[in-house]
């Protein structure tokens, strides 16, 4: 893949370019994790996401200071933790995860869960003012539901929501969101946890490109308007895989039938404190 990203592989929202597809960090560590982060950017990825409860923002920064890759040519995304979203622990989560990363700013800087308990706005003006301070370069949020995403609108300029999104758990409501606001929806378990990667029409799909299932669910995802995917891959083969997407096309029945795996509505991730979905 090339260093530099054709428009197919971009997304532009609000002006902003996003490498449609990058590369997520969740469950990576230590010298793994740097590695794992070198390597992705040598092999082309420019989209990179960590979050302090990730346990592996250091070894995100030293894989970004490892890959020679300029810190102005990747977008880097990390997040607010749930307990400290109050107009004192933003900008402190914010300074340390700078730290840690070894970088004076990331590119969009997200609030990881909604907290009922703590106002909204008071989460989002302390996020603009990092914003205005240059600290990060946009915000959004991540795991908000349709509602609540439409009340941040109103509070802020909002770029992205990162949400759980696959062929086995349809989000319209957010999508619909997403194109009428021109933000980003950023899917993450874009492969359900490997679930798809057994699925008999995924493999059927595949099979008729010369493709990998992993593969058809990427492409799938990636073909809709205002959409970003962040898998994580633990190996170099599969980092390869996920970025050799650019080179077919699903026709309309494929992307049908694909679509209605979404009637299975399998969640992979639901904590206590998640909010309501849709």
């Amino acid at each position: 893949m090339p260093r530099e990203l054709t428009a197919e592989q971009n997304l532009t929202v609000q002006g902003v370019t996003i490498p449609k597809l990058g590369f997520g960090t969740s469950a990576l560590r230590g010298d793994d994790c740097a590695e794992a982060v070198r390597d992705a950017l040598e092999l082309g990825y420019r989209h990179i996401d960590t979050a302090p409860s990730y346990g592996n923002e250091d070894a995100v920064g030293r894989g970004l200071a490892a890959s020679g890759v300029a810190r102005s040519d990747v977008f880097l995304t990390t997040k607010l933790s749930h307990d400290g979203l109050d107009a004192d622990g933003v900008p402190r989560q914010l300074a340390d995860s700078l730290e840690h990363l070894g970088t004076d700013y990331v590119d969009l800087l997200l609030i990881h869960w909604p907290h009922p308990e703590v106002p909204l706005a008071e989460t989002l003006d302390a996020m603009k003012s990092l914003c205005s301070e240059g600290q990060t370069r946009a915000i959004g949020v991540s795991n908000f539901p349709s509602a609540l995403l439409a009340q941040a609108l109103e509070l802020a300029p909002i770029l992205a929501n990162q949400v759980e999104y696959h062929a086995y758990l349809a989000q319209p409501e957010l999508l619909a969101l997403a194109r009428d606001h021109d933000l980003a929806l950023t899917a993450y378990r874009p492969l359900a946890v490997s679930r798809l990667l057994d699925d008999e029409v995924m493999r059927d799909v595949a099979a008729a490109h010369g493709k990998t299932a992993g593969q058809v669910a990427l492409r799938w995802l990636l073909d809709q308007p205002k959409v970003a995917a962040i898998p994580k891959a633990s190996s170099r083969e599969n980092r390869a895989a996920n970025l050799d997407i650019f080179d077919f096309d699903l026709d309309d029945d494929e992307r049908a039938r694909i679509a209605e795996l979404a009637l299975r509505h399998e969640r992979t991730i639901d904590p206590s404190f998640a909010p309501e979905w849709d």
